[in-house]
C-alpha cells in the first residue's frame, strides 16, 4: 500500500506540533492528506503566521508535493470514503468540540467524517487533544472513543529527556505520535531506564527513603 496519513487540524492550541509532524512524515516520503477547520486555519495564522492553507505555505516548496489539501466541508473528498487506504488519521491538535462531536457520532465537517470512517473501518485514529482542564463531558467522550478503538494521545510532553528548548518539547510529542503510526524516527523520546543513571543516595539527596 502507498503510505498515506490523514491529519485533521482543529482549533485547540499547538500548531507547532502539527507542522513538525507533517514535516517528518513528508521527509519520509509519506503522502500527507490535510483538512483544517476554520478555527484550525486561524490557529496556523495566529501561532505560526501561516496565511495560506497550502502545502507550500506550511512546509515550503521542497516538501509541498507530499501534501494534499482538502476543503473542510468537501464531503466528496477521498478521505471521507472507507475505500481510501491509509496508515492512520491524527487529529492534531484536537479541540474538545471536535472530540465530543466525533464521540457523539456527528459528521458535520470533513474532519469528523474522516474520523468516523476510521472507526467504522477499524483504522488507526489518534486523538491528540490539547485543552485543559477536562470537563466531565470530555472525559466521557475520551472513554467512549477509546472503547470504539481510537487512541487518546493528549499533548502533554514529558521532561525526563531534560528539554532545553520549546523545539525539544514539540519533538517529544511528535515522536510519540510517530510511534503510534509505527514510523521510525530519531527523535529523543526513549526512556533509557534508571540503570543508565548514576545511583542516587536518597539520604544524601534529601529524597524520601520510602513510598510512605
Amino acid at each position: 500500500m502507498h503510505h498515506r496519513v490523514v491529519i485533521g487540524i482543529t482549533g485547540a492550541s499547538g500548531a507547532a506540533y502539527t507542522i513538525r509532524f507533517m514535516e517528518l512524515l513528508a521527509r519520509l516520503g509519506i503522502e500527507v492528506h490535510v483538512a483544517a477547520s476554520a478555527m484550525g486555519r486561524r490557529l496556523l495564522f495566529e501561532e505560526l503566521d501561516i496565511r495560506h492553507f497550502t502545502g507550500e505555505a506550511m512546509l515550503g516548496p521542497e516538501l509541498a508535493d507530499q501534501v494534499v489539501i482538502h476543503t473542510t466541508n468537501d464531503f466528496g473528498a477521498t478521505i471521507s470514503s472507507g475505500s481510501f487506504q491509509h496508515d492512520g488519521m491524527v487529529i492534531l491538535p484536537c479541540s474538545s468540540n471536535t472530540l465530543n462531536s466525533i464521540a457523539a457520532g456527528l459528521t458535520g465537517t470533513l474532519i469528523q467524517r474522516a474520523a468516523a470512517v476510521c472507526l467504522k473501518e477499524r483504522r488507526k485514529l489518534v486523538i491528540a487533544h490539547r485543552e485543559s482542564p477536562l470537563s466531565p463531558i470530555d472525559i466521557e467522550s475520551m472513554s467512549k472513543l477509546n472503547r470504539a478503538g481510537a487512541i487518546i494521545a493528549p499533548l502533554s510532553p514529558g521532561f525526563y529527556m531534560l528539554p532545553k528548548t520549546l523545539d525539544d518539547l514539540v519533538d517529544f510529542m511528535v515522536g510519540r505520535l510517530m510511534d503510534q503510526l509505527g514510523y521510525d524516527h530519531k527523535l529523543p523520546v526513549r526512556w533509557k531506564g534508571s540503570a543508565d543513571k548514576q545511583d542516587v543516595n536518597p539520604t544524601a539527596s534529601g529524597l524520601p527513603q520510602s513510598d510512605a
